[in-house]
């Protein structure tokens, strides 16, 4: 393997923009995600900016190039495990989980159909249950079920092994180690969703229709448990009256010291989500700064000609929910200054986007700043890329990947 290799830590946007990139002029890639498939959390959106289109419109785009290149090779349920040596010459440790799914598998769902047991999905975030043997969306990359061997019972596993027509379920499936020598390294880890838990004056994720942004997308997916319908978790009923809170965690000393950049524009995004729904539908936004960088302030002055929506600048103070489940929410105006409580349907925290790295133990010597962002540079080799560098949208996701791209192969060209 030559050391003109690069490794791209994170299958998300900005890692396989930085894969195809540098595999398209030339350069031998492995892509390493944890996640059982490639497309990160553009994945899970609904709709993603500036076109408002549907993830896939992107990603099968991405994937074909994937396919087409024989530079490019990804590893899946994966996790770096160890980068040892210098720019320019680094040996890498991979470890793949199994599972137990191999590449016969056709995705017809039979695995599926003969499972039983539920668990909480991951990728719906926690909005819904999935079987055992699942995939977790209709454009999901690799095509391939996943066993989660650990959760089912023996019976079941053999079931869904006899189910198979394919031969594809392989029980006896292990852990894979493999080495790597790579010139550069490309940190693509993306971000998660600040968690709820932490926000314990707006509920602490414990009142039943209080859901996170990116729970409201999965709710508004058509391929989301509610088959794209927005609901109330707790009875299903359909909200006449919601609320937006943003910096949910975000500019807060006690949670997120930035602005998440994405958040405000998120929520405005979302009120367009409930008007084609609902179009009596009253919506609020409770905001310090209504922030919508750049070519985006178009996108907020149209959406706030919505008669039925109000702008509210102030800070939400707390949530409680009433004997009938409906969110309360106290907060100040500050225009006015006047307080008061105000009763929803359903609220929708935008919390904030914190990088996947943040408060994670892993055994590589990746240079971290106190919020968890990489740190990353030509002369380490190690490049950031994408949200592992700093919050950005999809767009600036993209541009960030092809950036590193070229700076990780200046790195390995220059050695």
């Amino acid at each position: 393997m030559s050391n003109n290799s690069i490794l791209v830590v994170g299958g998300g946007f900005a890692g396989i923009t930085a894969a195809l990139e540098a595999a398209e002029v030339g350069h031998e890639v492995y892509i390493v995600e944890t996640n059982p498939y490639l497309g990160g959390r553009v994945a899970q959106l609904n709709q993603y900016f500036p076109k408002l289109c549907p993830p896939s419109c992107g990603l099968e785009i991405q994937f074909q190039r994937i396919k087409n290149n024989p530079l490019v090779k990804f590893f899946t349920m994966a996790e770096v495990e160890s980068i040892s040596g210098s720019a320019g010459d680094y040996d890498v440790t991979i470890r793949i989980r199994p599972r137990y799914i191999n590449e016969k598998c056709t995705a017809c769902g039979e695995c599926e159909k003969a499972a039983s047991t539920k668990v909480e999905s991951e990728f719906e975030f926690g909005t819904a249950k999935r079987k055992v043997a699942y995939k977790t969306h209709p454009f999901m990359f690799p095509m391939r079920y996943v066993l989660d061997k650990e959760n089912a019972s023996e019976s079941e596993l053999q079931a869904i092994k006899k189910a198979c027509p394919y031969d594809a379920v392989d029980l006896d499936d292990t852990e894979k180690t493999l080495e790597l020598k790579v010139g550069s390294v490309v940190m693509a880890t993306g971000w998660k969703p600040y968690p709820m838990e932490n926000l314990t004056n707006l509920g602490g994720g414990k009142l039943a229709n209080v859901v996170s942004n990116m729970q409201f997308e999965r709710l508004a997916s058509p391929s989301g448990p509610t088959n794209g319908k927005i609901v109330r978790p707790s009875d299903g009923a359909e909200p006449k009256r919601i609320a937006f809170v943003q910096c949910a965690g975000s500019r807060d000393e006690n949670h997120l010291n930035y602005c998440s950049y994405i958040c405000c524009m998120a929520s405005l995004k979302h009120v367009r989500y409930i008007r084609e729904r609902y179009p009596e539908a009253a919506v609020t936004i409770y905001y310090i700064d209504l922030r919508t960088p750049g070519r985006y302030d178009k996108f907020k002055a149209i959406t706030a000609n919505d008669p039925k929506l109000s702008l509210v600048k102030g800070k939400v103070a707390g949530i409680v929910e009433d004997g009938a489940k409906n969110p309360v929410v106290t907060v100040e105006d500050a225009v006015n200054g006047i307080k008061s409580d105000e009763r929803y349907d359903l609220v929708v925290l935008a919390t904030g986007m914190q990088p996947s790295l943040a408060g994670v133990r892993t055994g590589l010597n990746v240079p971290l700043d106190n919020e968890g962002f990489v740190i990353g540079g030509e002369e380490s080799g190690f490049i950031a890329a994408g949200c592992a560098k700093q919050p950005l949208d999809v767009m600036k996701t993209a541009q960030s990947g092809t950036s590193a791209a070229l700076k990780a192969i200046q790195t390995t060209v220059g050695r």
